[in-house]
C-alpha cells in the first residue's frame, strides 16, 4: 500500500498544506475576479480543476519522453542521426579506407543522455498545451453551459494565463530531472487533481465570505479588491493550521495497512 499512501499525501500536501493559491500565491487573477459568488466560484473552479488535470497529463508525457535530459524519443532520434550521417558520409564522400574526422566521430559517439536536452522548450511547450485545454473547456462550456459561460466572461479565457496551472507543469517537470526519482503519470494526475480541489476549496470560500461582506459596513478605501486581499491573507494563515496533516495522514495509513 505504499504508493497509495505516497498519493494521498501528494494530495493532501497539494490541496489543503501547500495550497497553490494561499500558500505559493499563484492563480491570484481569477481567485480575486471570480469569487464574488458562490455558483460562479465553484464553476470555476470545476473548471480550472479540468484544465490543470489535462495539461498535467500532456506536460508529463512531453516532458517524460521528449523535454527531459535523457528522454528517449530525443536520444533515439539522435542515434538514428547519427547512423544516417555516418553512412551518408562514408558511402558519399569519403574513400575507401578513410576515416571519418576525428570531431565528427566524437559529436556521432556522444552519449544521447548527455547530448540532447529540451527543457528549454518547457515553457513555450506547456504554454501550448495550457491554451489548447482552455480552448477545449471553453467551447464545452459555451455549447452546454451557455449561463455560466456569460457569468465567467473574460476570465474563462484567461485561465490560459492563470500561473496555477503553469505552476503545477512546472512542478511535474521538477520531479522529472532526477532518473533516480521519476514521478509517473499517476503522481503528476493526482498532484494536478489536488491543486485543483484545493484551488476550488480556495474560491468558493473566498466567494461565501465576499456575499458576506456585501452586507456589511466595509470601510469605503477597502471596498472591492481592498477587503479580499485582506481575507485572502487571513485565510492563508488559516490555512497553515494544515501544516503537518499530510505527515499525520501518511503516518495514520501507514500503521493501518501493516
Amino acid at each position: 500500500m505504499e504508493p497509495f499512501i505516497i498519493l494521498v499525501h501528494i494530495f493532501i500536501g497539494a490541496a489543503l498544506i501547500n495550497n497553490f493559491v494561499l500558500h505559493y500565491f499563484v492563480g491570484i487573477c481569477p481567485f480575486l475576479g471570480v469569487s464574488r459568488r458562490v455558483d460562479t466560484a465553484f464553476g470555476m473552479g470545476c473548471a480550472v480543476t479540468f484544465v490543470i488535470s489535462i495539461a498535467a497529463m500532456l506536460s508529463w508525457a512531453f516532458t517524460y519522453f521528449i523535454l527531459r535530459p535523457g528522454a528517449p524519443l530525443p536520444a533515439w532520434a539522435w542515434t538514428v542521426s547519427g547512423d544516417l550521417l555516418r553512412w551518408t558520409c562514408v558511402h558519399l564522400f569519403l574513400q575507401p579506407g578513410e576515416s571519418l574526422p576525428g570531431w565528427l566521430q566524437q559529436m556521432i559517439g556522444t552519449d544521447p543522455a548527455a547530448a540532447v536536452d529540451l527543457s528549454v522548450l518547457s515553457y513555450i511547450m506547456y504554454i501550448f498545451v495550457i491554451a489548447s485545454s482552455v480552448q477545449f473547456v471553453e467551447m464545452y462550456v459555451r455549447k452546454f453551459f451557455p449561463h455560466l459561460y456569460k457569468s465567467f466572461g473574460v476570465f474563462l479565457p484567461l485561465i490560459t494565463t492563470n500561473c496555477a496551472i503553469l505552476f503545477a507543469c512546472l512542478e511535474i517537470m521538477k520531479h522529472l530531472q532526477d532518473p533516480d526519482q521519476l514521478w509517473g503519470l499517476h503522481q503528476a494526475l493526482v498532484l494536478a487533481v489536488g491543486g485543483g480541489v484545493g484551488f476550488t476549496i480556495a474560491i468558493s470560500l473566498m466567494a461565501g465570505i465576499r456575499e458576506e461582506l456585501d452586507t456589511c459596513d466595509v470601510p469605503a478605501p477597502l471596498k472591492g479588491p481592498g477587503i479580499a486581499l485582506i481575507v485572502a491573507g487571513i485565510m492563508a494563515m488559516a490555512f497553515m493550521g494544515f501544516t503537518g496533516v499530510d505527515d499525520g495522514v501518511k503516518a495514520a495509513l501507514s500503521n493501518l495497512f501493516k
